[in-house]
């Protein structure tokens, strides 16, 4: 939007609009005293809110003149934003902040700041409330129509949440390696239209396409770059407490979702403790199943919400237990004690396209060749293999409606302690 310095200095001229703010920036010091930084926050929200657009600091909304902004203070505007965008918007606002310099007709040159802000997949709440721009101007939201805001960009709107696009992504940030592998001998050889009808890219409300959730999260080698906390918190402790000065090994799990599966239950397989016994020969017994724990996984990469902004899965190990948390509740009218019994995705793209990646865990007493099974079975897998294994059911819980917390059991030894 707006590339060219002639078509920016064209709209600057015209004056601003819905996709074009103004702002004269005044000094006090070494600190910028108008805008004020609510103020602007507000205003930054609300594009955000509604419409991908362009700030432009250093230029008089009523005559249009560019008066730029001084070559010592430039970098403590962009302080300053980042500042507001960062600690003033929740969830925080990413936005590209540029130091332009524009010609003028007398050949003098003038710098301006330059702040582009995306329609975000979130809805941003700044110091005033929850905003909107109508035109030039910022309209705070009533609640009918922020209630359907919400809607929109949740799980629940008519495109879902991983078929939408994700501002700011580029075509050239899915790797060719990692979506070519969904192509079948009846895709069609050109690529575009292929990755269009896979949904892994979408035209946006400017037209332009982009990589999709789905896109991003499959075929992109660090998804988390894009998508914030789509990665896999990994932790393994000492005991029974959750207690940072007895963690025995952690990692940040990340990549595309399937290497993600892999990579944790690797992580389990590592620091889970096995017990071995002679009657007559040796048998090995793993404090957890690896069949239920691989389930576990796919079901956390899968069904978590990611609209939810900085929420993670969470994968902690214990001497006596793993817990699993997945951010989101529970989707459509299931609960906890249905969840062996019916069937929900809320991602239905993503659980297609993990259904046609191969297995790649040695989960011992598996049946799959693809990661995803759409039947409904990884449920009952969790909590048959692991009562079997443990001789305690594993419990699911719904912490606060925003997160599902699983809790696996640990086998224990014949002794009646737990393996290490």
């Amino acid at each position: 939007m707006f590339e060219s310095t002639a078509e920016l200095l064209k709209h600057i001229a015209l004056g601003e609009d819905s996709v074009l703010e103004l702002k004269t920036v005044m000094f006090g010091g070494e600190k910028v005293t108008d805008p004020h930084r609510h103020s602007m926050a507000d205003e930054l929200a609300a594009m955000a809110n509604t419409h991908t657009g362009v700030f432009l600091l250093g230029v008089d909304d009523k005559t249009k003149a560019i008066q730029g902004i001084p070559i010592d203070k430039l970098d403590t505007v962009e302080t300053w934003l980042r500042g507001i965008c960062n600690d003033l918007i929740e969830p925080p606002l990413d936005s590209i902040i540029r130091k332009l310099p524009l010609m003028m007709e007398d050949g003098s040159e003038k710098i301006v700041v330059r702040v582009d802000v995306s329609r975000s997949l979130f809805v941003h709440q700044s110091p005033g409330g929850y905003f909107r721009r109508i035109g030039s101007s910022k309209r705070q939201m009533k609640p009918d129509l922020l209630a359907r805001l919400f809607q929109q960009r949740s799980q629940s709107r008519l495109i879902r949440f991983d078929e939408q696009t994700v501002p700011g992504a580029k075509l050239d940030d899915l790797n060719p390696k990692l979506w070519k592998r969904f192509k079948t001998v009846i895709s069609s050889p050109n690529d575009q239209e292929f990755l269009e009808k896979m949904k892994l890219i979408s035209p946006d409300e400017d037209d332009l396409f982009r990589p999709t959730v789905s896109g991003v999260l499959m075929a992109s080698e660090t998804p988390e770059s894009l998508i914030t906390n789509a990665f896999i918190q990994a932790v393994c402790y000492r005991g029974v407490d959750r207690n940072a000065a007895y963690q025995l090994d952690a990692k940040d799990i990340t990549g595309p979702l399937d290497l993600q599966v892999r990579d944790a239950c690797k992580f389990v397989e590592r620091n889970m403790g096995v017990y071995a016994i002679k009657a007559p020969y040796r048998i090995e017994t793993p404090q957890f199943s690896m069949n239920a724990v691989f389930e576990a996984v796919v079901n956390a990469v899968v069904h978590r919400d990611y609209s939810l902004y900085g929420s993670k899965i969470r994968l902690h190990l214990f001497s006596d237990r793993l817990e699993l948390f997945s951010p989101g509740t529970i989707p459509n009218t299931m609960t906890v004690d249905s969840l062996s019994e019916r069937q929900s995705a809320r991602n239905e793209l993503l659980s297609s396209l993990l259904a046609r990646c191969p297995m790649n865990v040695d989960a011992i007493g598996s049946q799959r060749s693809f990661i995803m099974d759409k039947r409904g079975e990884g449920v009952p897998i969790i909590i048959t293999e692991s009562e079997k294994l443990s001789g305690k059911k594993p419990e699911y819980r719904l912490l606060d409606d925003a997160e599902l917390l699983l809790t696996m059991y640990a086998a224990k030894s014949p002794h009646g302690d737990v393996p290490t």
